[in-house]
C-alpha cells in the first residue's frame, strides 16, 4: 500500500496521458492519490479526475503564486467547494517569498482565508512554504491559537527548527523526491529523525522526479522510489514505512475512505 499525498494530475505532462499515468501508479502499488488544485480555474478538472477514479481525491485552493489573481476566493467559496464528497483537503496555499509572484500581504491574506476554511470544515490545510519560514510558522501558530485545524507541510525542504515548530502545532510533514537528490544532505538529515507517525510521502508530480528518474516528468508511480530511499535512509523496512505513511494519510485526510 502506497499513497501519493500530493500530485497534479491535470498539469501538462500528465493530463495528456492521465489514464496511463494512473495505470502505472497502480502497477507499483499506489492505492490513493491526492490531486491538488493551485488556482480556481483548475478546480473542476481536479475534481473530475477524482469523480472518475475511486483512488483519486481532490483539494481546492489557491497557490501563493496566484494569490494576486484570486482576490475573490474567500473562505466561503472554499468551504462551499470543499463540501463535495471527493474534496478532502484545502490548498495548496501558503507563502512563497522566493519567487514573490504575488504581493506578500496578499499571500498572507489568502493563506489566512484557507486556514479559516480548514477551521470551518475540519479538512486539512496543505501548506506550501519557500523562503518564508518565520512568517509561515507565525501565521500558522497565530491561527492555531484561535481554533485548531489539521494540516501538512507539503514538499518539505525547510529547516529543523521549522519542522519542530510545525510538529509542535500538530501538523504532518510530507517528503518529496527531493530527498533522493545528491545535494539534499540537510533534508536527508531532517528526514531521518521525523516521527514516523507524522510522515507522508508525495511526488508533487509532474515536478521533482526522484532518482533514478531525474530529468523525466514526475508521476505518482515514482512515490515508490521516494519511499524506498526514505526507508533505507531511516533504517526502516519499506513495507512497514509504506504502511505507516499510508495510515498517516488516512488519519490526516479522514474524509477519504481507505
Amino acid at each position: 500500500m502506497l499513497v501519493d499525498s500530493h500530485c497534479h494530475l491535470n498539469y501538462k505532462g500528465l493530463a495528456e496521458q492521465q489514464d496511463a499515468v494512473l495505470a502505472r501508479a497502480r502497477a507499483r502499488g499506489v492505492t490513493a492519490m491526492l490531486n491538488i488544485a493551485t488556482r480556481e480555474s483548475e478546480w473542476d478538472d481536479v475534481l473530475a479526475a477524482a469523480q472518475a477514479n475511486a483512488d483519486v481525491w481532490a483539494s481546492v485552493g489557491i497557490h501563493p503564486h496566484d494569490a494576486d489573481q484570486h482576490p475573490d476566493v474567500d473562505t466561503g467559496k472554499l468551504v462551499e467547494r470543499a463540501a463535495h464528497p471527493r474534496v478532502i483537503g484545502i490548498g495548496e496555499t501558503g507563502l512563497d517569498y522566493y519567487y514573490d509572484k504575488s504581493d506578500r500581504a496578499r499571500q498572507q491574506d489568502s493563506f489566512r482565508r484557507h486556514i479559516h476554511a480548514a477551521q470551518a470544515t475540519g479538512l486539512p490545510i496543505i501548506v506550501h512554504t519557500r523562503e518564508a519560514e518565520a512568517d509561515t510558522l507565525a501565521l500558522l501558530g497565530e491561527e492555531m491559537g484561535k481554533a485548531s485545524y489539521p494540516g501538512v507541510i507539503h514538499c518539505f525542504t525547510a529547516s529543523d527548527d521549522f519542522a519542530r515548530g510545525a510538529l509542535d502545532l500538530g501538523l504532518y510533514i510530507s517528503i518529496s523526491g527531493i530527498v533522493t537528490f545528491r545535494n539534499a544532505a540537510d533534508l536527508q538529515a531532517t528526514a531521518k529523525w521525523l516521527p514516523q507517525d507524522r510522515l507522508l510521502v508525495e511526488t508533487d508530480s509532474p515536478f521533482l522526479a526522484p532518482v533514478p528518474h531525474r530529468g523525466k516528468t514526475g508521476e505518482p508511480a515514482f512515490v515508490a522510489d521516494t519511499l524506498a530511499f526514505l526507508a533505507t535512509l531511516r533504517g526502516e523496512g519499506p513495507d512497514a514505512l509504506a504502511a505507516a505513511t499510508s495510515a498517516n494519510f488516512y488519519r490526516l485526510f479522514s474524509k477519504a475512505a481507505p
